[in-house]
């Protein structure tokens, strides 16, 4: 059973690699000593309710309900368009996001859970990786080898989530320069504007 929850893992990580709008979330969250693990746990926490739908089953229903997947995308490409004009304003005005008052960052924390919460179950790619495919990749397991792939799926979650956030709080100092955040808020803007783009092409084509 260690090869599938190896496979588990190769598979999930392999997923969840992938830099989208969570992972920039989490990295700039990281940057801001922000609440980044929190951020962390809710992206896990998220990612154990996904995942263990997708490998259970669950996952066949979405593929019978076209509307339900037209209309969750429709929602992503609207959010990713709206924070990746957030991130092309913060880029152009150039602004490090370390001078901030620290007194602020400590009410918002509500915010921040709304804001993670909304780039884990608002980006359909979500949905698709790891109910659709993980679901489809174990259909012709047995249930105690699900069990295994969960295993190794979850695994390679919390490593990717919590060693981003730890990570991301290592690198703070290099990000103390207004144009190094100017960088970032550009890539994660083309990154925003580049997923919501693929999925108005895919939505598109499904008509």
């Amino acid at each position: 059973m260690l090869s599938v929850a190896l496979k588990g893992a190769f598979v999930s990580g392999s997923l969840i690699v992938a830099i989208g709008s969570q992972n920039a979330f989490l990295l700039k969250s990281g940057l801001k000593n922000n609440y980044v693990m929190l951020v962390a746990t809710i992206c896990f926490m998220g990612d154990i309710l996904l995942i263990s739908t997708g490998v259970l089953g669950v996952g066949v229903l979405l593929q019978q309900a076209p509307v339900l997947t037209e209309i969750l995308t429709l929602i992503g490409i609207a959010f990713l368009c709206w924070y990746g004009w957030l991130s092309a304003k913060s880029a152009w005005r150039g602004q490090s996001h370390l001078d901030i008052d620290h007194s602020e960052v400590s009410r918002n924390w509500v915010k921040v859970v709304m804001m993670t919460l909304a780039m884990t179950f608002l980006n359909p790619h979500v949905y698709l990786d790891t109910i659709v495919v993980l679901g489809g990749i174990t259909s012709s397991l047995n249930f105690e080898e699900k069990r295994w792939f969960l295993v190794g799926a979850l695994s390679a979650s919390a490593i990717w989530f919590y060693g981003v956030a730890y990570i991301a709080k290592k690198l703070i100092p290099l990000f103390a320069n207004p144009k190094t955040w100017q960088v970032l808020d550009s890539v994660i803007a083309v990154i925003m504007f580049s997923i919501a783009a693929g999925l108005g092409k895919t939505l598109v084509s499904s008509f």
